[in-house]
C-alpha cells in the first residue's frame, strides 16, 4: 500500500510554525495543497468504507470543503493568539447527525512530533457533560467493559481536562470519581512521524479506531444517538 503523507508534510507545517502571515502561505500554498491537503483528502476517501464498518452513522467526508478535513485558518476573533494559521491539520469522522447535535466522533491529528489519532467527545457543554455522568453512574459495567479492559488502557491515554473538585451532585466516594470529574471524554494514542509516512497508516487508523469504537458506542448510548 502507498503511503499518503512524506517528510514534506512535515516539513511544510514546521516551515508554516516559522513564518505564520498571510504573505508566506500564499507563496507557499501549492506546497500546502500537494503535501497536506491532497493526501489528507485521499486518506479519508480511503477511510470511507473501514468508517462505516465500524458504525454505518458515521461519515468520512473527503470533500474539499464541508468534510473532514478541519481548515487550516485559525478563528483568531476571540483569541490573544492572531496567527492566520494552524501548524497542524485534522480530520474528524463524524455523526450523521453532527450538524444537529453535539457528538462524539474519530479524530485524527497530523503535526510533527505530536500526530495521534482517538476518539470520543471534545470540549461538551455542561448539560452534555452531565448526561455522560449520569449515564456513567447508571451503567458503570458498561462503562468499564469499554475503557476498563487493557487493550484500551495499553494503547489509549486520556486527553482534556477534568475538574478539581467532585462535580455537584456526585458521591465524592463513587468508584469512577475520576472518570466523573472529567470535562473531555476522549483518548488518544500517539503516532510517529514515520508510521504517519509510512505505507501502513490507513491499516493503523482502521484498527486503532475499532479499539476506539467502544467508547465512542457508549457516548452515542449516553446521548440517544445511534451507533
Amino acid at each position: 500500500m502507498s503511503s499518503y503523507f512524506t517528510p514534506r508534510t512535515f516539513r511544510f507545517l514546521r516551515a508554516l510554525a516559522r513564518h505564520n502571515e498571510r504573505e508566506w502561505f500564499q507563496a507557499h500554498k501549492a506546497d500546502y495543497e500537494t503535501h497536506v491537503r491532497e493526501p489528507f483528502l485521499r486518506l479519508i476517501g480511503d477511510l470511507q468504507g473501514p468508517i462505516a464498518g465500524i458504525s454505518p452513522h458515521y461519515i468520512a467526508n473527503p470533500r474539499k470543503m464541508g468534510g473532514s478535513l478541519f481548515r487550516i485558518h485559525r478563528d483568531v476573533r476571540f483569541s490573544n493568539n492572531k496567527a492566520p494559521y494552524k501548524t497542524w491539520s485534522g480530520a474528524r469522522c463524524y455523526h450523521e447527525r453532527a450538524r444537529q447535535v453535539h457528538c462524539p466522533s474519530f479524530y485524527i491529528h497530523i503535526e510533527p512530533g505530536n500526530n495521534f489519532f482517538g476518539g470520543g467527545l471534545w470540549h461538551p457543554e455542561t448539560a452534555t457533560q452531565r448526561r455522560i455522568r449520569d449515564f456513567i453512574v447508571d451503567n458503570p459495567d458498561a462503562w468499564m467493559r469499554a475503557t476498563g479492559n487493557r487493550d484500551f488502557l495499553e494503547r489509549f491515554q486520556w486527553r482534556g481536562d477534568s475538574l478539581v473538585r467532585t462535580p455537584q451532585g456526585y458521591p465524592a466516594d463513587h468508584p469512577l470519581i475520576e472518570d466523573l470529574k472529567r470535562r473531555d471524554f476522549a483518548v488518544g494514542q500517539s503516532l510517529a512521524d514515520a508510521t504517519v509516512t509510512g505505507p501502513d497508516l490507513l491499516d493503523t487508523l482502521v484498527e486503532g479506531f475499532r479499539a476506539a469504537a467502544p467508547l465512542v458506542d457508549y457516548l452515542c448510548a449516553a446521548l440517544d444517538l445511534e451507533f
